[in-house]
């Protein structure tokens, strides 16, 4: 499945035309062409690499899944592969997109697979279609900034769910503390796939922004400044939950060790409670003649004993905040 777009002197001419017309478009200068390709086969890549003279590596880049996000370049192209983003808030999982790019002077080729919305981008240039005369760069940096700010938008949520978790920390409920302790792996998990798919997009932008084949003039390059930012935000954002993470971990080790010790003071305290009757008892069932042996006096006073000790025994505890 494959989409095109033809830009002239910066305004949009022309869509979905067949591929077979795109080497009669750039003989114009001032035309840039986009090639949408959505989950291409062996055959698709070689009538690209045929068109338009592709690097071998890059495309086998481009047609092996799960390749680090890069920037890599060629003599006549550059070559990019990035990961946009989708966190679940409900389940805590993330998911990745990977999206491919091959950079010319006057043609931008995208593939991806067909979980990837290239609508999103395909509307962010039509909000920025005043900057469409500056050509592949215009092209480069819509793409670009649709999957920051998808990453960006994961990282946000990310927060608020670890800040969600957190106040869970402190429940006593057995269903909060099951939940605690699975979802804080969950989202660790989520968080370090986020990292691996956003730190490295700092080399990527900026070698983009020095590039030799896609050159970005003057006017451009502050829209590059402003997505180098936000790439830079997604990344002190993801370390500093990183250590978030560490401490919601952390946390929760010393709150189970502390609900235990409370526990085992409550077991411990109890137990010297009914250790005391015990006693009692076990004595006054001694086979020799005891104070109040056979009378009725003797049960009274075990059980005054029994009474007066255990009671003791609890305010103390009490006190020493051990029940």
């Amino acid at each position: 499945m494959a989409r095109t777009r033809l830009y002239r002197n910066g305004r949009l001419e022309a869509e979905d035309f067949p591929l077979d017309d795109i080497s009669e478009h750039l003989r114009d200068t001032g035309a840039v062409v986009w090639l949408d390709l959505t989950d291409p086969d062996e055959a698709d890549f070689d009538r690209v690499q045929e068109e338009f003279g592709l690097h071998r590596l890059a495309i086998e880049d481009a047609s092996s899944p799960h390749e680090r996000p890069k920037l890599s370049h060629y003599v006549a192209h550059q070559y990019f592969n990035a990961y946009a983003t989708d966190f679940d808030p409900e389940d805590g999982d993330l998911a990745v997109h990977e999206v491919a790019a091959f950079v010319m002077k006057q043609a931008l080729i995208t593939v991806h697979a067909g979980d990837f919305d290239m609508g999103a981008v395909v509307a962010r240039w039509d909000e920025t279609a005043e900057l469409a005369g500056h050509g592949v760069p215009y092209l480069a940096h819509g793409l670009l900034d649709v999957i920051v700010d998808q990453q960006f938008d994961a990282v946000q949520a990310l927060d608020e769910a670890l800040e969600a978790l957190e106040d869970t920390l402190f429940e006593e409920t057995p269903q909060a503390i099951r939940q605690v302790q699975q979802r804080s792996f969950r989202l660790r998990k989520s968080l370090g796939r986020l990292r691996k798919v956003g730190l490295p997009m700092r080399e990527l932008v900026n070698g983009l922004m020095r590039s030799r084949v896609c050159v970005i003039d003057d006017e451009m390059m502050p829209y590059y400044h402003d997505l180098y930012d936000h790439v830079l935000r997604v990344a002190e954002f993801t370390e500093s939950l990183r250590d978030f993470v560490g401490t919601i971990l952390e946390s929760n080790l010393s709150v189970q060790g502390n609900r235990m010790n409370n526990i085992m003071k409550k077991v411990t305290s109890w137990a010297a409670i009914v250790a005391v009757p015990t006693a009692v008892t076990g004595y006054y069932g001694q086979n020799l003649p005891f104070p109040g042996f056979e009378k009725h006096a003797g049960l009274v006073s075990s059980t005054v004993l029994i009474v007066v000790l255990s009671v003791g025994l609890y305010v103390t505890f009490k006190r020493k905040d051990w029940l």
